[in-house]
C-alpha cells in the first residue's frame, strides 16, 4: 500500500442494533482507549435498543483522555438547534476537543419520522438551516438569524466549543446528499460505498465545494465499513439489496474477516481516503468477547495508522 498523503485513522462504530449498554459500553470505550484506536461513532435510532448518541458519547469522553467520539449520524431535523449547540460544545470543551460532530436527514421510517415530529418532504430544508443556527451558535460574540423556520436577534450561546471551528461530517451517497456535502460540510463519511463509489462521490463534491467557493480539506475524507466475522446477516443482505439496487452482489460491500477488511481499507487509501469507521454487524455479546475481537482488530488495523 502507498503511503498516503494524509494520517490514516481507525475507529470503531456500534451500528443501530447494537444492544452495548450499562457495563458493557463502558468496558468497550476502555479498551479503544487502551488499544489507541482513534475514535469510536455512536449511531442513533429512537426505536432502536443503541444508546442515544449525545448521552453515550459524554458518558465515554468522561472516563478517557485521548478517544474522539463521532456520531454515525446525529438526525438533526426535529432537535432545537440552538439546545444542541450548547450541548455539543459543552461536551467537546469537556473533552478536550474530541467530537466529531456528524449529522443527517433521518431514516426514511414513519416510526421514526414520528418520533422526530417532521415530515419526510420538510427534512432538506430543516437540516440546511438548523446547521447554519448551529455554527453560527459556536461562533464568536452574538448571531442574528432570520430564516424560514428560526428566527434569533443577537442571541448568546456559551460555552463555545474548543475546536475552532468545530468541524461537521455528512454523509449520503446520492446525489442531492453529495451536493449538501459539497454545500455544507466540513468532511464526508459515506457508507456501504465501493472505493470506486468514493472516489467517484468525491469528485462531485469538491466540484461543488468549489462552485461554492469552499474547499473540504483533502483529510476529511472518509468511509464507514461494515463488516462481519462469518457471513453478512439477512436482515442486512435485504437491506443492501434495497439501498443498492445497482448492485448485482450487495453483500460485496461488507468484508468478511479482518484480512478483507484490510485489503477493504487499503483500497479506499489508495483513492485518497483515510478516515475510517469500521463497524462490526455480528458485534460480539459479552465484554470477554470485546475484548478478543479488539485484541485481533488491532493487530489487525492499527499497522494501517500512519
Amino acid at each position: 500500500m502507498p503511503r498516503p498523503l494524509t494520517k490514516v485513522r481507525i475507529g470503531y462504530g456500534l451500528g443501530v442494533r447494537t444492544s452495548l449498554n450499562g457495563d458493557g459500553f463502558g468496558e468497550l470505550v476502555d479498551e479503544l482507549e487502551r488499544k489507541r484506536f482513534d475514535s469510536l461513532w455512536l449511531s442513533e435510532r429512537i426505536g432502536g435498543e443503541a444508546p442515544d448518541p449525545v448521552s453515550a458519547i459524554a458518558y465515554g469522553a468522561g472516563r478517557t483522555s485521548h478517544l474522539k467520539f463521532g456520531m454515525s449520524v446525529l438526525v438533526l431535523p426535529g432537535r432545537n438547534p440552538i439546545v444542541l449547540a450548547k450541548e455539543l460544545a459543552t461536551i467537546d470543551r469537556l473533552s478536550g476537543g474530541r467530537l466529531l460532530p456528524a449529522f443527517g436527514l433521518g431514516v426514511a421510517d414513519p416510526h421514526e419520522q414520528q418520533a422526530f415530529g417532521v415530515a419526510r418532504g420538510e427534512r432538506a430544508a430543516l437540516f440546511d438551516e438548523s446547521l447554519a443556527v448551529l455554527r453560527a451558535a459556536w461562533g464568536p460574540g452574538t448571531f442574528t438569524h432570520h430564516g424560514d423556520r428560526f428566527e434569533y436577534d443577537d442571541l448568546r450561546v456559551m460555552p463555545k466549543p474548543v475546536q475552532d471551528p468545530l468541524e461537521v461530517w455528512l454523509g449520503g451517497i446520492a446525489p442531492s446528499e453529495l451536493r449538501r456535502v459539497g454545500r455544507l460540510a466540513d468532511g464526508w463519511l459515506p457508507s456501504f460505498v465501493t472505493p470506486a463509489d468514493a472516489a467517484a462521490g468525491r469528485a462531485v463534491v469538491e466540484q461543488v465545494a468549489a462552485e461554492h467557493d469552499r474547499a473540504i480539506d483533502a483529510g476529511h475524507f472518509g468511509a464507514l465499513i461494515p463488516y462481519s466475522m462469518s457471513e453478512v446477516p439477512e436482515v442486512v443482505v435485504a437491506g443492501l439489496a434495497k439501498r443498492r439496487p445497482d448492485l448485482t452482489d450487495p453483500a460485496a460491500l461488507v468484508p468478511i474477516g479482518f484480512d478483507a477488511l484490510v485489503s477493504q481499507v487499503a483500497s479506499f487509501v489508495d483513492v485518497g481516503f483515510s478516515k475510517f469507521v469500521v463497524v462490526p454487524l455480528d458485534e460480539p455479546t459479552s465484554t470477554d468477547g470485546w475484548r478478543s475481537h479488539l485484541a485481533e482488530a488491532a493487530t489487525a488495523l492499527l499497522p494501517l495508522q500512519t
